[in-house]
């Protein structure tokens, strides 16, 4: 069997994860075995999910780089309710079926980042295409060397996933840092912007490569401040959003100067994509 990027795999809901009022992890299972054979996603990629008279959206793949030989592959898509697709897809219980299409995209570049310091930062939801990565990070540790991860929200409470950050912050060489815009009252990290953090970095320059997710302001402010700390440009790796219906190429809506982001990203490195940020356009 060969996957056909034209064409939706049927999966199963097997899981509704409530992690906001407005914020949905899907744990979802391909329903054909062969597909789950030869489905492969690496990290920083994403599918398209399909709903049936509804339409069809982009969403990160939050699970780790996959490939289950043994028939298990889950695939959970954290998705926030914006719109009419999203609204439909938070709302699926367990049990039912959508379409998924994928997975497309050019992934983050863990071979790259062999041997280095990586340092992750993340704004709001943003924090979900980074997600699988960190756990590749964590599970093949000697790889790489030190870890800084980075978060940052608007309000206390769109953190998700605390006990994750507390897990890594318990790994080895791995520094964890929190910021909110609006912290509550048992907010114990920083408040303010994340990029407010970024000073707080174990940063050596020389040995270091950065990836960031999350609103583009946010993206272009952090990378110029590490520059300013001294990491090259040709270090510091974007994971790019934009309006993507087709994934591969074709229909020109997410069209990025010269690239599209569905194929030629999501992930960019900063040289790329610097002119380009903040252009109305693109």
């Amino acid at each position: 069997m060969t996957i056909n990027p034209y064409l939706p795999l049927e999966a199963e809901v097997i899981e509704r994860i409530q992690e906001t009022p407005t914020i949905v992890t899907l744990r979802l299972r391909l329903t054909d075995p062969d597909a789950r054979h030869r489905f492969y996603c690496s990290p920083g990629q994403f599918n398209m999910l399909y709903l049936y008279g509804v339409g069809e959206v982009p969403i990160s793949i939050k699970s780790g780089p996959q490939s289950f030989l043994d028939q298990t592959l889950l695939l959970d898509h954290t998705i926030r309710a914006v719109g009419r697709v999203t609204r439909a897809l938070v709302e699926l219980q367990p049990g039912a079926r959508l379409g998924v299409r994928g997975p497309y995209g050019r992934g983050w570049p863990l071979k790259e980042a062999q041997g280095k310091d990586v340092h992750v930062i993340t704004g709001g939801l943003g924090c979900a295409p980074a997600v699988s990565m960190v756990h590749e990070l964590v599970k093949q540790r000697g790889r790489f060397g030190r870890i800084s991860v980075v978060q940052g929200v608007k309000h206390a409470d769109d953190l998700i996933w605390r006990e994750q950050y507390e897990h890594w912050a318990k790994q080895p060489d791995t520094q964890v840092l929190l910021a909110a815009d609006q912290p509550d009252a048992t907010w114990r990290w920083h408040q303010g912007m994340v990029t407010g953090l970024l000073d707080q970095l174990t940063l050596n320059p020389d040995r270091s490569i950065a990836m960031l997710c999350g609103p583009e302001p946010m993206m272009r402010a952090s990378a110029e401040r590490l520059i300013e700390l001294g990491l090259e440009p040709e270090q510091i790796w974007l994971s790019m959003e934009r309006n993507m219906q087709c994934a591969i190429g074709h229909c020109g809506h997410c069209q990025f100067g010269g690239a599209f982001v569905c194929k030629d990203g999501p992930v960019f490195n900063y040289p790329q994509v610097r002119e380009l940020l903040g252009v109305r356009g693109f």
